[in-house]
């Protein structure tokens, strides 16, 4: 090495050195409320650190105390993910046991996460953050399941919608006990999930991949969501006659979406009815002449729409 490569060798080893060691006495790190502050401590070591680490030892001839350091960097990691492994179990079971609902749930989440619903507001694209890493470790499985069926042309690749956005549906819904709420398009069945659990009311989702629906399935039942139910059809075929509020994050487009429409236009006849969109599908859902739009026209598709029938 020259000498200048020598020296930012060991200026970057002990720049490493003294921030494990500032992780390492950081009590409150390992506090389980503190999980904002642990997550980014976790994805700091797993994607810089231990990254950093892995070009140095490519690049030096004499590891042994850098292999040192490295250990120490993942035993740190290892110790602070154990804290929300065991910490996601035991809300797991609570929730199994009907502890969590409603003004309870969201609480739970505020405990331990910072959000501002405000943010939605200036979001111009997809975006997730901490929220959606917390409300994924509450799912029972962590693998997603392969896709088994060809899409049509018009129907659109799964995305998963971002936990912030259903907790901002939640309050511009106003849900009352009786409402039934159905996601089109519900994939690994978050959305429904959570709307079940923060609102208290029958959630229902439509999928068409079967993999997706028995993943949804699986993780409403482990989770003892009784009021939580999956469909595996074609949205075109699907029954929505208790359906009061619907919920679309562009799961197709085209001539597909407005077939659907059609079909809660005819169910609006029968009584009053919302659906939310999240998405491109937001302007052509706009279109229609039966719909009341409740929230201010905005050119920005990634913002929640609210429309009403007359």
């Amino acid at each position: 090495m020259a000498i200048f490569e020598i020296q930012s060798y060991i200026g970057t080893i002990f720049e490493i050195q003294s921030y494990i060691g500032t992780i390492e006495k950081n009590v409150s790190l390992y506090e389980e409320k503190n999980f904002d502050k642990r997550i980014e401590v976790i994805d700091f070591i797993g994607f810089q650190v231990i990254d950093q680490m892995e070009e140095l030892l490519r690049k030096t001839a004499q590891p042994d105390k850098l292999i040192s350091l490295k250990y120490r960097a993942e035993k740190v990691k290892a110790e602070l993910e154990e804290i929300d492994i065991n910490l996601f179990q035991r809300l797991q079971a609570n929730i199994r046991m009907e502890r969590y609902t409603g003004k309870k749930f969201k609480s739970l989440i505020n405990e331990y996460v910072d959000f501002n619903l405000d943010y939605n507001e200036h979001q111009e694209e997809t975006g997730y953050d901490n929220l959606d890493i917390f409300i994924n470790g509450l799912s029972p499985f962590q693998t997603m399941p392969e896709q088994t069926k060809d899409l049509e042309p018009e129907m659109v690749y799964y995305q998963k919608t971002p936990a912030r956005i259903v907790f901002e549906l939640v309050e511009k819904s106003h849900f009352k006990k009786e409402d039934v709420f159905f996601d089109l398009g519900a994939g690994l069945g978050q959305v429904a999930i959570l709307v079940n659990l923060l609102a208290g009311i029958t959630a229902k989702g439509v999928e068409f991949e079967p993999a997706f629906c028995d993943y949804a399935r699986d993780c409403a039942a482990e989770l003892n969501l009784s009021n939580v139910t999956f469909i595996n059809v074609d949205a075109r075929k699907a029954d929505y006659s208790d359906g009061t509020i619907f919920f679309m994050f562009t799961p197709f487009k085209g001539e597909i979406l407005q077939e659907v429409l059609a079909m809660l236009r005819k169910e609006s006849l029968l009584r009053k009815i919302k659906i939310i969109t999240y998405g491109p599908c937001t302007a052509q859902v706009a279109l229609q002449s039966w719909l009341d739009c409740a929230t201010p026209a905005d050119d920005n598709v990634y913002k929640l729409a609210v429309f009403s029938s007359f």
